[in-house]
């Protein structure tokens, strides 16, 4: 079919759908990078680095060894400490007991003075060690040139005579420890020596079935009359 012009319709029609299909392409062509280009992210200061101190380290506490036979007879260790441990000793403390000086002086810096011997509770003075691990109590303040500074806790009756000489009064009494039954240990019995303006002696008997007293309690006391 042919137009007035003399050209035909179908064709036409064909080139306008390519001017058309050229102007929507030209339409759709990227914008410019600048303008479809996102915009960057602001970078991010960096995080301010904190400066570690280094923790002191601490080593372990020293394991007690110990040692068990095997059945062929040989002694293998186990628990064996770290060659870099903290011995245990430093880690807890352990009370000590007063012990004598090689003057034979006691500390009894805590000591309260004492005017009445017959009223001294035992656990109120100083808690001593003395010769061959007697365990004993020093009460009160020494009177001037009292001869009971030269004792020590431990020594047999015989001993502090030769010291300090024969008491003004003496005598035995028995402790609750002798009514406890199959008890063969020391201290049912003691042996009381009071000295005039020193204070008192208390002896107390050995383990067993000896005889001998040896000295637990030493009772400084200036005021002393000298009678139980």
């Amino acid at each position: 079919m042919k137009n007035m012009n003399g050209n035909s319709l179908p064709s036409r029609l064909f080139a306008a759908a390519i001017m058309l299909g050229l102007a929507a392409c030209n339409a759709n062509q990227s914008k410019p990078e600048a303008e479809t280009a996102p915009l960057k992210a602001a970078s991010k200061a960096p995080d301010p680095v904190v400066e570690s101190k280094p923790v002191p380290e601490s080593k372990p506490v020293c394991k007690v060894e110990s040692k068990s036979k095997t059945k062929s007879g040989k002694t293998k260790n186990k628990a064996a400490a770290p060659p870099d441990c903290v011995p245990a000793s430093a880690t807890s403390a352990t009370p000590v007991v007063p012990s004598a000086s090689a003057a034979g002086h006691y500390d009894l810096s805590k000591n309260k003075p004492v005017t009445d011997s017959t009223k001294v509770e035992a656990g109120q003075g100083t808690q001593v060690k003395g010769l061959n691990d007697w365990q004993g109590e020093i009460s009160g303040l020494p009177a001037a040139n009292s001869r009971f500074t030269r004792l020590k806790i431990g020594m047999s009756q015989q001993q502090v005579t030769d010291i300090v000489g024969q008491p003004t009064d003496q005598g035995a009494y028995v402790t609750g420890k002798a009514f406890i039954p199959f008890y063969f240990g020391s201290d049912k019995t003691r042996w009381e020596m009071a000295y005039k303006g020193q204070g008192r002696l208390i002896f107390s008997n050995q383990a067993g079935f000896g005889s001998g007293h040896y000295l637990t309690w030493i009772i400084h006391n200036a005021n002393e009359g000298g009678y139980r």
